[in-house]
């Protein structure tokens, strides 16, 4: 694992997470990215999870829903209980999680801040999420996803 080491990796591994790391090399700007990600890992789409900032009533909030799927702003929204949601600024983004843009991590983010998974999550054994660098995957079960997170889950994804 030399190398690779990031702040989510490091978090697993001191709660003792079953885990495993799967590099890849996809472009961060290819079209259809989490597609190529999925395929390059040799996994279905489904698995593999993208993790998305938004600004819910001013508040920050992580959204982490498949890569086959949009967030459903409304969705995320009534899930923490808000009215308006929008995407944040990538590099408020990036500033709050301590992640880069196509590397932002669910898990290790430099601010702590309230979450929802994805229900379709809880449909897999284990799932995929960035690793908290660019071609970097961490796979695991998403139960130890949502527990470390302290998210909540609720349908956020479009179908």
């Amino acid at each position: 694992m030399a190398g690779r080491s990031t702040a989510a990796t490091a978090l697993l591994t001191r709660q003792k997470i079953t885990h495993s790391i799967h590099p890849y090399d996809v472009s961060p700007d290819a079209p259809h990215y989490g597609a190529l990600v999925a395929a390059a890992l040799g996994v279905p789409p489904q698995r593999v999870f993208k993790t998305l900032v938004a600004e819910v009533d001013g508040a920050l909030t992580v959204a982490v829903v498949p890569v086959t799927s949009e967030l459903d702003l409304k969705a995320l929204s009534a899930a923490v209980g808000g009215k308006r949601a929008a995407l944040a600024d990538r590099a408020v983004a990036e500033r709050s999680t301590g992640y880069v843009r196509g590397g932002i991590s669910p898990l290790g983010q430099r601010r702590r801040l309230p979450t929802v998974v994805d229900v379709s999550a809880l449909d897999h054994e284990t799932v995929y999420v960035s690793a908290g660098r660019r071609g970097l995957q961490l796979q695991l079960a998403p139960t130890d996803l949502v527990a470390l997170t302290g998210a909540g889950t609720a349908r956020i994804a479009t179908r």
